[in-house]
């Protein structure tokens, strides 16, 4: 029996997947539990359909993120921090910047930060934050004293 996955079953497939399973695995747990269709003519037309639109909403994503990552490319964010002898006393974390981000405009999520350790020194250090899948942008963050 041949069918097309609508989510990943693990050690058969991906969604969207067309697998030919035993008729009984296919019949009893895959279609019983709504993780497969039969292939038919008109699932292949929907699966085919559900392709092409997450191709355009990926495509979509992936544009407003190079979008941002030209916008925070231009952006320099500026803290005033205390410090002492050139010492920072505490640091600067991602949801403060994050705040910051959002105070301008810019939405991004504090966990898509990649290799951050809060900013404990005084001048300009660059942040990473992975926008999208494999679209990654640069902020310029300074630190300075009070």
């Amino acid at each position: 029996m041949r069918v097309i996955l609508l989510s990943d079953v693990p050690k058969l497939g991906k969604k969207g997947e067309i697998k030919n399973v035993a008729d009984g695995y296919g019949r009893n747990y895959l279609i019983a539990r709504g993780l497969a269709v039969m292939e038919s003519d008109a699932s292949k037309k929907i699966l085919d359909k559900q392709k092409k639109e997450a191709e355009e909403l990926d495509s979509q994503k992936r544009k407003e993120a190079e979008e941002v990552k030209k916008i925070l490319a231009d952006r320099t964010l500026t803290f005033k921090v205390k410090a002492r002898e050139g010492k920072v006393s505490g640091s600067v974390s991602a949801k403060e910047i994050e705040e910051e981000l959002k105070k301008q405009g810019i939405i991004v999520d504090k966990r898509k930060f990649k290799d951050f350790e809060p900013l404990n020194e005084l001048g300009s250090s660059d942040v990473k934050i992975e926008l999208y899948k494999d679209v990654i942008g640069t902020i310029k963050v300074i630190l300075n004293e009070e």
